[in-house]
């Protein structure tokens, strides 16, 4: 904190600034920094757009953005950026808590800055009194309930967050599913090529790159829309592709495993089985019963 000029924090792995209260020095604006804590920026309106797939959204309504720890972050030289509060917390705050091992659970600290959590007025006043229940527990007097009350309140934070971010995956319904049509046309092309496939089937990775958007993001909007991950997706889009192949009588299994990527065609069968209940062969039989 003292590297931007804010006030040291009232506990030694939470603090919660106002910006409104407190601004930060820019001596170092542009320089980059390895962030050991988790970040919430919640912003009561954002200025300009920011870039998010093939299109822009407006942030002027606020919202809340997320960095996790270990990640490298750019100090920015807009005041207009330092705004609203900014929760942080290490990791160790949650030790023997058992938001510790479910946290992971919660991808938008993988997100990038333009996949923002953005909220309506209700939600915005939701997650004011939040923060504000987090300030007013760090400028009271420690005592034996004060980490449990903060990792609660985090929690909660949290819960909301996640609430807020599938409402946002169900309103913005025509970007996400031209992003989903997106996905689809690129898995069609990527099983249809032969060259390609060689190297394997396409990964999360690849088509979250193509989409630009990140991966955890792709992942949890698919999820929220389908009922189906990234992965899934991938692996039910293949299983599509190899009942094609199956029907010709010119493909032996193996064929069909290694034309799809696969180095060893027992995986192609578990993953095959796995998905449709029965073995490649036994597919096989069923379309061609003679």
């Amino acid at each position: 904190m003292e590297r931007v000029g804010l006030p040291s924090p009232l506990h030694p792995l939470i603090t919660l600034v106002n910006y409104d209260e407190n601004k930060p020095s820019l001596a170092d604006a542009g320089s980059q920094y390895l962030l050991y804590f988790y970040k919430i920026a919640f912003k009561l309106r954002f200025n300009g757009k920011a870039k998010y797939g093939p299109g822009s959204y407006d942030f002027r309504d606020g919202g809340l953005a997320f960095v996790g720890p270990n990640q490298i972050v750019q100090l920015s030289d807009d005041l207009g950026e330092h705004e609203g509060y900014a929760l942080y917390f290490h990791p160790d705050l949650l030790y023997k808590h058992p938001l510790a091992s479910r946290i992971s659970r919660y991808g938008f600290f993988s997100y990038s800055v333009s996949e923002a959590l953005f909220l309506s007025e209700k939600e915005k006043n939701v997650i004011k009194s939040v923060f504000e229940s987090i300030a007013a527990e760090l400028s009271t007097q420690t005592d034996h309930f004060s980490l449990a009350v903060l990792v609660s309140q985090i929690e909660l934070l949290l819960h909301h967050c996640d609430r807020f971010y599938n409402r946002q995956f169900l309103t913005r319904n025509v970007v996400h599913h031209d992003l989903i049509d997106q996905m689809n046309m690129f898995l069609n092309d990527r099983l249809n090529n032969e060259a390609a496939l060689i190297s394997g089937l396409p990964t999360t990775q690849e088509i979250a790159q193509y989409l630009k958007v990140s991966p955890r993001y792709l992942s949890d909007m698919l999820k929220s829309l389908t009922g189906h991950t990234t992965q899934q997706h991938i692996h039910l889009k293949m299983v599509e592709k190899a009942k094609e192949m199956l029907g010709r009588d010119r493909l032996t299994t193996a064929e069909v495993a290694y034309a799809l990527g696969f180095e060893h065609p027992q995986s192609f069968n578990k993953l095959f089985k796995h998905k449709t209940g029965m073995s490649p062969a036994a597919f096989r039989k069923l379309l061609n019963p003679n």
